[in-house]
């Protein structure tokens, strides 16, 4: 369970980053169905400022003392130096022993690093930083092209966008994909991006003057049972083909192809939690067709069948399964 959340600052922090957990963790949003959480910013001295890295301080109410207790170790990003404090890394250590899960936002994997805890374990941090992080840290397995990286007990993200997703994964492993959409639509993002992509697009951003295509895509997000072809989208986007494909690479960083499908999977394994749908309704409803085709989708993305997870992550009995795994 998912209860209480803290977060771990040190002179240097950055505020944006602290920021994204704020906004994830930090707010109430029970009136949208988000389960309350207890939100600590805690610091090695509480009470005392602490340096932000664009000029102003922040001033934690609690101590590290209050790890002890917590669900959930944020560890935003921070300006990297040579050392970080002891009793910060200690603290991260006793953490993880006891079995908190750990979350990184950026190079605040380097404090992760330092205190021995990404050792043996595939992560991830802003591309910029990336080559650092395996050069300090030889015994970690750091991938570069990633948002981030789920190891169970240690959760490493990428720079401030895939911090958000990092944040709404958490959410949807814990609490499942009701509060992780509720909290995503307050903070008008998608409600998930996949953690294996890329970083950033290689290719430049086009010369369009054309608006961003979010309107397009939450309308393909209420539309997901239709049928899409880059030739429809492109025509309801008012470009080419070849513009629309560029610009929907620049914007996503994945192909119309690939975005559908896994929004297609990220609402089957909705309707698998929360319904008692049969699989071959949920294919239809997601825009699949066939529970042939769900099943194969969705083991490519989530690893297991829709019955596996069904019985795995399911908030209510499944009184109905019309077609097998």
């Amino acid at each position: 369970m998912l209860e209480t959340v803290a977060v771990v600052l040190i002179d240097g922090v950055a505020p944006f980053e602290f920021g994204v957990v704020c906004e994830v963790f930090g707010i109430d949003r029970t009136e949208d169905g988000v389960p309350p959480f207890t939100f600590l910013p805690c610091a090695e001295h509480p009470g005392r400022p602490v340096r932000t890295n664009v000029g102003l301080s922040l001033v934690p109410e609690h101590g590290l003392a209050a790890l002890a207790d917590a669900d959930l170790i944020a560890v935003p990003a921070a300006e990297l130096r040579d050392e970080y404090p002891p009793a910060v890394l200690a603290a991260l250590r006793q953490a993880a022993e006891r079995g908190a899960t750990l979350l990184s936002v950026c190079s605040g994997a380097f404090q992760l690093g330092a205190a021995g805890l990404l050792d043996g374990r595939r992560c991830t941090t802003h591309w910029r930083h990336a080559a650092e992080l395996a050069r300090r840290f030889p015994r970690a397995r750091v991938d570069p092209d990633v948002l981030f990286v789920d190891e169970g007990g240690i959760v490493t993200s990428a720079g401030t966008a895939a911090g958000i997703d990092a944040c709404l994964h958490l959410v949807r492993r814990e609490l499942g994909s009701g509060p992780a959409t509720a909290i995503a639509r307050r903070m008008v993002v998608p409600p998930q991006r996949d953690g294996g992509q890329r970083q950033f697009v290689e290719l430049p951003v086009p010369d369009c003057t054309a608006d961003s295509l979010q309107p397009l895509l939450t309308w393909m997000l209420d539309n997901l049972a239709s049928e899409h072809t880059v030739a429809s989208l492109a025509r309801r986007a008012r470009m080419s083909e070849r513009t629309f494909a560029r610009r929907f690479a620049a914007e996503t960083g994945t192909t119309p192809n690939r975005w559908l499908s896994t929004q297609r999977v990220l609402h089957a394994r909705r309707l698998l939690e929360d319904t008692d749908l049969g699989v071959d309704d949920i294919a239809h409803r997601c825009g699949f067709g066939t529970a042939a085709l769900l099943r194969h989708h969705f083991r490519r993305l989530v690893g297991v069948t829709p019955h596996d997870y069904r019985r795995t992550f399911a908030t209510r009995p499944a009184t109905t399964l019309l077609a097998t795994p």
